[in-house]
């Protein structure tokens, strides 16, 4: 039976949601193309038809799961509203469906140069992203701060989630108030 493109499409699409999500969840390492694959609907055999190799595929679901986190940041009216969202303890309870830059950074730097110019390239955007919130007189000064603030709002989302299990109150502490701090020192 043939497959019209737009199916082949919703499928492709499934694959990328399914993949990424796992991803984010669990990391690259630890999940196969067949748990993606189930997650997706589809056959294990299928996923040839769409991706050369699971590399391939976590790729590109890093880039999708960029994209779609910036979609979200492009509708903030402002950075209290970006950090009110991010930097909460159901984003830390959620990086299957969170940000793909906190989730997947400490498993970037062991994957291939492809994966982690895809994911430079994601961190670039939510960086511009960012500049547009800052108060600095340049655009150099506007860059540093968001840099700034986007290396702090990663940071204490990873450090949140390090030690939720552990110490709750902890993890919590850490999110309020690098998030009150980001508030103070950005004028917002």
């Amino acid at each position: 039976m043939r497959v019209t493109k737009t199916k082949v499409a919703e499928h492709r699409r499934s694959i990328l949601s399914s993949a990424s999500r796992l991803f984010r969840e669990r990391g690259f390492r630890d999940v196969g193309v067949a748990e993606i694959m189930q997650a997706s609907g589809l056959t294990h055999g299928a996923f040839y038809g769409h991706f050369r190799s699971k590399a391939d595929l976590a790729d590109e679901a890093c880039r999708d799961a960029c994209a779609e986190g910036l979609e979200r940041w492009l509708k903030s009216a402002d950075l209290t509203e970006i950090l009110d969202r991010y930097l909460t303890t159901a984003h830390r309870d959620d990086p299957a469906g969170g940000c793909a830059l906190s989730a997947l950074g400490p498993e970037v730097a062991r994957q291939s140069a492809d994966l982690q110019k895809g994911y430079a390239q994601g961190l670039k955007s939510f960086i511009a992203a960012l500049e547009r919130h800052m108060k600095g007189e340049t655009p150099e000064e506007r860059h540093r701060q968001a840099v700034a603030t986007m290396a702090s709002m990663i940071g204490a989302l990873t450090m949140a989630r390090g030690v939720a299990a552990g110490d709750p109150e902890m993890s919590a502490d850490i999110l309020d108030i690098v998030c009150r701090q980001l508030s103070r020192s950005s004028g917002v």
